[in-house]
């Protein structure tokens, strides 16, 4: 951290301490609705979502071949095998826009090109089956169809657009990653060890993960009534390949990037989950500083400002997975238009005021604004044609 951002820190401390009225009933309601939001992050979230992505992202670090990764995700990479791959994550992955941070940490660092990087970091959390089912179960299949097919498309295409406008840049990355190939330790498991060790890690996280589903009975809730049973299993499973295929300076290399994604990722994530429900507070509480019956007032009908008020504030809150559906049909049944709803279920999920600080911190602050802009205006422009046809 440069030395001006420090001092940027202490002196917007000293402001906030100095002039907020923390008397103020509205003000002592919100940051009490803040701290519960973060306990609610915590018990939720941290333990079987975070940790496990963790161990993902480190494990990606250090036992995928860098020159695997620029292969086939660098810029240089066939766009008809990157892309599609990266957009299509999330229908396996079923997580939340802050669970997804440390895995796009994890290929960014190995080598990826921001194209696909990111078509995956929107992807992670925009395109999850069960969360499109529940949503044309709930809101209608027109709804279901236009965030799935929209979902897809947006990774792509903001994927490509990120390409286009950082491709100096990603040139230069891939030829310094190039170089740095030579010299890397021989590979001592066989292709399919670790493909086999990362499906066991990627099963641990969706299975910890798993949510209850609404429905009484069914495919979902079966396996939410065997998921520890299914976790357990798998961690034994992970503690045999871990005793047996690798040596001991490979598991205490993978516990060192792990700890190092986790101080760079979790203490954003917090304060970041701190600060959105101190504005907003927790979806379905009205208790933040910016009232949730404002936004309702708002994004009634079919206007640019609907739609662009509409994305904007999903890309504020924090959704936990699933959550956005009901949270949606409760603004519906308080006169939200057709087309604004989508804008938010497209933005909404994929990046949060949380997600947006880790970000930053991963690739720079050119990039991510370029990829918040992108995100805003595509779902703005969604909403308005999706209501202007279908609405």
């Amino acid at each position: 951290m440069k030395e001006w951002h420090k001092l940027v820190i202490m002196v917007g401390v000293f402001l906030a301490a100095y002039f907020i009225p923390f008397g103020h009933p509205v003000v002592e309601v919100s940051i009490v609705e803040a701290f519960h939001m973060l306990q609610e992050y915590a018990r939720q979230h941290v333990l079987f979502c975070l940790v496990p992505a963790f161990f993902i992202a480190g494990a990606i670090a250090n036992f995928i071949s860098q020159g695997a990764v620029l292969k086939y995700f660098g810029s240089g990479a066939s766009k008809l095998i990157s892309y599609p791959v990266a957009s299509c994550s999330g229908s396996v992955l079923a997580v939340c826009s802050c669970t997804v941070l440390p895995l796009f940490a994890g290929i960014w660092k190995k080598g990826a090109g921001i194209g696909p990087a990111t078509a995956f970091l929107y992807s992670g959390p925009a395109i999850n089956v069960l969360a499109i089912i529940l949503t044309a179960r709930v809101l209608g299949w027109q709804l279901g169809v236009a965030r799935a097919v929209g979902a897809v498309f947006f990774a792509v295409i903001i994927g490509l657009l990120m390409a286009y406008f950082c491709r100096g840049e990603e040139e230069q990355k891939t030829k310094s990653m190039m170089d740095q190939i030579p010299g890397q330790p021989e590979e001592t498991r066989s292709p399919w060890q670790n493909i086999l060790f990362f499906l066991v890690l990627i099963f641990i996280l969706i299975f910890a993960a798993w949510s209850k589903p609404e429905q009484a009975a069914g495919f979902w809730v079966t396996v939410f009534s065997l998921k520890w049973y299914l976790v357990v299993a798998l961690l034994a499973i992970l503690a045999y390949m871990l005793l047996s295929w690798f040596d001991s300076w490979e598991r205490l290399s993978w516990v060192e990037s792990t700890w190092g994604f986790s101080k760079q990722i979790l203490p954003l994530l917090l304060g970041g989950v701190l600060v959105a429900g101190l504005l907003m507070g927790r979806p379905g509480v009205e208790a933040g500083l910016i009232p949730a019956h404002y936004i309702e007032t708002a994004v009634g009908g079919n206007s640019l400002q609907a739609n662009l008020l509409a994305s904007v504030a999903g890309g504020v809150m924090y959704f936990a997975t699933l959550t956005e559906v009901p949270i949606l049909q409760g603004l519906i049944g308080s006169g939200m238009g057709q087309g604004p709803a989508l804008a938010l279920l497209l933005a909404g999920p994929a990046i949060s005021l949380p997600n947006m600080l880790v970000i930053n911190s991963i690739m720079g602050i050119k990039k991510t604004t370029l990829f918040i802009g992108l995100v805003v205006v595509m779902a703005t422009i969604s909403g308005l044609l999706y209501g202007t046809f279908w609405g």
